[in-house]
């Protein structure tokens, strides 16, 4: 098993995001695109979308790898030029190809839309796409269980993009799932702010406290026993639910749950319902076990 994440095109050399004005935009732009397309971004200090669309448009430009580049144009230093192409607010993005502009859009895009903006100037090239896909093939290891596989996919996308949010959780779970609970802490702790409020590592780190928070393995089966002798015991249906949970057999953990629900759902200031939202927050909201799960509460609290 051996993914492969493709090499960067070779049509151009030197960054792929670069600032271009007036003076260079023949050369940085419109001789440029006649080998590769070239997105110039019109922009200004004092524009607020355009720090919200810049990062994003460097990012996936970036994750092209090399198959579009970027200009920017700050229409402050560059007046004229903003008046000769028709630029009359911003963000303003065009796209050049072949000497000439092809696409564009003006305001600032969420990121799902500005990939598709990229996708189609450059047909799907670069290891964006072979990222993703190593991505996927990854997630599918990794709910089969084989942690080792996926840890090796996720390590690799890691070394051609070292911040890629999904790689991190992906690897982190890894860890996780093969009992290297520290190891996976340190990797997030010491991610940035913008990373560490990614989805997907949100969803990790909530998966890391509940390990925490967990009782100790061997405490499972005393925990069983004490529901036997009496399935009113509430606290020992929360605690088996957290110990499932952390161990890995998540289905039976949300099942426990929803049995406290259902017996006693005001018990400790809806403690049920409380975990179930921080295991479905650990799964992630896509998780077929969270929406599957989120349906059987909402049944059981409209019953």
């Amino acid at each position: 098993m051996e993914p492969m994440i493709g090499k960067a095109p070779e049509a151009g050399t030197g960054p792929l995001v670069k600032e271009s004005g007036s003076q260079t935009f023949v050369k940085d732009v419109i001789e440029a695109s006649k080998t590769q397309p070239v997105i110039v971004d019109f922009w200004a200090p004092w524009c607020g979308p355009c720090k919200q669309l810049g990062p994003i448009l460097e990012r996936e430009v970036q994750r092209a790898g090399g198959a579009v580049r970027m200009v920017k144009i700050n229409i402050d230093q560059n007046q004229s030029l903003a008046q000769q192409l028709k630029v009359q607010s911003i963000p303003a993005v065009y796209a050049f190809k072949d000497g000439r502009p092809v696409d564009g859009f003006v305001g600032a895009l969420p990121e799902s839309q500005v990939k598709s903006f990229i996708a189609r100037l450059t047909g799907g090239k670069g290891t964006g796409a072979a990222i993703d896909e190593a991505l996927d093939q990854a997630k599918v290891l990794l709910d089969s269980g084989d942690h080792a596989g996926a840890g090796e996919i996720y390590s690799q996308v890691l070394a051609h993009e070292e911040g890629n949010p999904r790689a991190l959780a992906g690897l982190a779970r890894c860890l996780m799932a093969q009992g290297e609970t520290e190891d996976a802490n340190a990797l997030i702790d010491g991610l940035s702010a913008e990373l560490a409020g990614h989805a997907e590592i949100t969803s990790v780190k909530a998966a890391l406290a509940l390990i925490v928070a967990a009782p100790a393995a061997e405490e499972t089966a005393a925990l069983r026993a004490r529901l036997e002798a009496n399935p009113l015991d509430h606290q020992a249906r929360l605690d088996l639910a957290t110990a499932l949970f952390a161990s890995g057999q998540r289905e039976e953990a949300i099942d426990q749950l929803l049995e406290l629900f259902r017996r006693d759902r005001k018990w400790n200031e809806e403690a049920a319902r409380t975990q179930m939202v921080k295991f479905f927050e650990a799964l992630g909201h896509t998780d077929p076990l969270t929406v599957q799960g989120r349906k059987r509460l909402s049944s059981l609290m409209f019953s």
